[in-house]
């Protein structure tokens, strides 16, 4: 009998220190995953219990109503998480405890983007799965906003406030668009206003997606290059003109003086990349008035060589107007 004892003891510890370096291999080969940025349906399907626990937690919040609430819920999960002491086992279970924090604020804050961006709080009719414009509204909205297809044009400033009022399913554009990596509308006093800003000298737009700002200052005569690591190739198709090149290098490879991003994921890596590039004098940073469904803000606080204003004339050029959109420069201080 105590021989069958030490057999089973000594299996059990066969056993959890196999588990252990099971463990330790599959915390290694998580954060090489994500490393990759995998889009956030990726996340989803990868991760379905923290996915499924976020989810609860956000209905609930926006059940209640609690703006308030749901900021200091995305707020706290951007904080790092009380550790136990350092011993055999506790790293690998600090590991775990890190990454699942990650994966739950990561997927907590692209859901209110989401949430945000498609306005899912409306009462749109989607039981089936499918939503669609009738033939006035989309007639209307595909004029007013895009050249064919879904490919978008410098929007009419006049035009958009004279038509865009009368459509009663305006609710529905983002949730048709969003899933295609188009995320605001670019009018054409807005362009305008970059061209000016902009001026001569070196540009470089990161994150740019499908590239269509880029393109549109292409036109006014503008020398930029856009870049993206084509993380969203699932939704974005992702034309030549646009870089396949992570914003840390293409800052390093293409010294901008000025650096344009458009909606840059919540809690990135790469934006305080831009910060450290000496050679930047402008940031322009388009996003939302919802500070937690966009951008890297603990980034933005920490720095100390750039003043950050927001535009609100440009803002107002950014469509449509429920999102509300709002363009953010970074200046770089002068006795820096």
């Amino acid at each position: 009998m105590l021989r069958y004892k030490v057999k089973l003891f000594t299996l059990y510890s066969f056993d959890f220190f196999d588990a252990y370096l099971f463990m330790k291999q599959a915390l290694k080969t998580n954060l090489e995953w994500l490393k990759k940025n995998p889009s956030f349906e990726e996340l989803c399907a990868k991760f379905p219990k923290e996915w499924a626990a976020v989810q609860n937690d956000i209905s609930v919040m926006v059940e209640r109503g609690d703006a308030e609430e749901l900021k200091l819920y995305l707020e706290k999960l951007s904080v790092a998480p009380v550790l136990k002491s350092p011993s055999f086992g506790k790293k690998q279970q600090n590991g775990e405890v890190i990454l699942l924090q990650y994966i739950r604020s990561r997927l907590a804050h692209e859901s209110v983007k989401k949430l945000s961006l498609s306005t899912l709080h409306t009462d749109l009719e989607t039981r089936k799965g499918k939503f669609r414009f009738n033939l006035f509204n989309g007639f209307i909205a595909q004029r007013l906003l895009f050249s064919s297809g879904l490919i978008r044009k410098p929007v009419s400033l006049r035009l958009f406030r004279l038509f865009w009022p009368i459509l009663w399913q305006k609710k529905m554009l983002m949730p048709l668009v969003q899933p295609k990596g188009i995320y605001c509308f670019y009018s054409k006093p807005f362009i305008d206003t970059l061209v000016k800003m902009i001026n001569s000298r070196k540009c470089l737009e990161i994150g740019a997606g499908d590239g269509t700002l880029t393109s549109f200052l292409k036109t006014q005569g503008i020398e930029l290059n856009a870049t993206d690591n084509y993380s969203w190739s699932k939704s974005v198709k992702y034309p030549e003109s646009v870089i396949k090149m992570d914003a840390r290098e293409a800052l390093t490879t293409y010294s901008p003086e000025v650096v344009i991003c458009s909606w840059p994921p919540a809690q990135n890596e790469f934006e305080r990349f831009v910060f450290q590039t000496p050679s930047v004098q402008l940031s322009i940073v388009i996003g939302s008035r919802h500070k937690f469904a966009f951008g890297n803000w603990p980034a933005y606080k920490k720095q100390t060589t750039f003043e950050l204003v927001e535009d609100k004339k440009l803002s107002d050029m950014v469509l449509p107007p429920e999102l509300e959109s709002v363009v953010y420069l970074f200046r770089r201080n002068s006795t820096v």
